[in-house]
């Protein structure tokens, strides 16, 4: 697939209520739009972060890969009866309050979805130790927490996946913590059943993934209480957000695996590595603006995410 700026969406203008951005969605209120419940629309646009930065230049076709898997993971995940969802469609006719002249910009990059009061935790499940685990082991020999067995190296398998909840953060780096400080936040209740839910979920998808040529090294997950017709909270769970992409979770090429070395994966590391680089010659401080991309560097990290698309799901 090659990169054109031309088809990128860095952000969109819908004339719906309630619009708000983060780093890389476009969040819309669509009151009563299935049922009577409220419900929102996420776009993915085709911005990157990197270092809590958004950078001036799109991914083009990034929001579209990461939609197309997120959606294939909850067809996935909805027939295994672990938990309710709050997809409800990725059609664009489906959005009441649009027509036809939003759809282009949109297509293939929305999901409709149930609103719901979103768990203040993020539920992360480790089955290898990397990214922040592994600081954290070398400082601690634990993480979040847990205790884990001496003398890992960097990304060996886990004895069995580990459950290490984050604080979520609204800027910054999500922090991590322990089960009991997560229960203080969410209750214990909530979060046992959370924690259950989310390594049955990584459980299965390592599995789905291991013959495809992919390790699932960790992922994270949010949850939330869906919102009644006057937009309070029910006591029905719903898994929401994305879920198993390369953006939520560290896949790696299993052809390429050895412990003791950081690994290729498909998510924007290589962004991050050529954003570093620029920062070791003193060329930005990781500080807004965030400087434009190449093209080579747009493409090689596109190429990822369809490659992890592909892999997943032909």
């Amino acid at each position: 697939m090659t990169a054109t700026h031309s088809a990128a969406v860095y952000q969109t203008d819908l004339p719906l209520p309630g619009r708000r951005q983060g780093k890389v969605r476009d969040i819309y209120e669509v009151p009563a739009a299935v049922g009577g419940r409220p419900s929102l629309l996420i776009i993915a646009s085709d911005r990157i972060s990197a270092f809590d930065v958004v950078l001036p230049t799109p991914i083009p076709g990034k929001g579209r890969a990461l939609t197309r898997i997120s959606t294939e993971w909850f067809n996935w995940v909805r027939p295994r009866n672990i938990i309710a969802d709050h997809l409800i469609s990725t059609n664009p006719e489906d959005v009441p309050g649009l027509d036809e002249s939003h759809y282009p910009s949109i297509e293939g990059r929305m999901t409709l979805g149930r609103a719901a009061q979103v768990v203040p935790v993020e539920c992360v499940v480790r089955g290898y130790i990397t990214g922040s685990g592994w600081k954290e082991y070398q400082r601690d020999g634990s993480v979040c927490g847990i205790k884990l067995p001496a003398g890992l190296q960097q990304c060996d398998q886990l004895p069995e996946p580990i459950f290490t909840p984050a604080t979520k953060a609204t800027e910054g780096h999500d922090e991590n913590i322990d089960f009991e400080t997560a229960c203080t936040i969410a209750g214990t209740d909530v979060m046992t059943r959370l924690r259950d839910i989310s390594m049955e979920i990584y459980t299965q998808a390592v599995e789905y993934a291991k013959p495809r040529g992919l390790m699932l090294a960790d992922t994270k997950f949010e949850f939330g209480f869906a919102l009644d017709e006057k937009g309070q909270p029910t006591d029905e769970l719903l898994l929401v957000d994305e879920i198993l992409t390369p953006d939520s979770s560290r896949y790696w090429p299993a052809e390429d695996y050895e412990p003791g070395r950081d690994q290729e994966s498909f998510d924007k590391q290589y962004v991050r590595n050529w954003l570093q680089e620029i920062c070791d010659r003193n060329e930005w401080d990781k500080t807004p603006p965030g400087p434009a991309l190449p093209e080579d560097v747009i493409r090689n990290s596109l190429d990822r995410y369809d490659e992890a698309g592909q892999r997943l799901f032909g």
